[in-house]
């Protein structure tokens, strides 16, 4: 997998969860919020330290990161 400078993998930190560097947003959390249908300039308001690359990363890291998974269906 590719390395991401942006995001980090701590389990001090959100349990363990991939998040944007230098914050406690997680990549699942950037991820949700563009589900429900938010737009990157209505995440940046709610969380103005995050730019609108972080929220890029954080799909191309999702992508890249269930492109190496093994996916069984019952």
């Amino acid at each position: 997998m590719k390395k991401y400078e942006r995001v980090e993998i701590n389990p001090n930190i959100m349990f363990g969860k991939p998040v944007i560097k230098n914050t406690r947003i997680t990549v699942e959390q950037i991820l949700r919020k563009l589900a429900g249908g938010m737009t990157i300039a209505e995440i940046i308001a709610d969380h103005p330290h995050l730019t609108r690359e972080d929220i890029l990363i954080a799909q191309e890291f999702a992508a890249d990161f269930l492109a190496d998974e093994q996916i069984a269906f019952g």
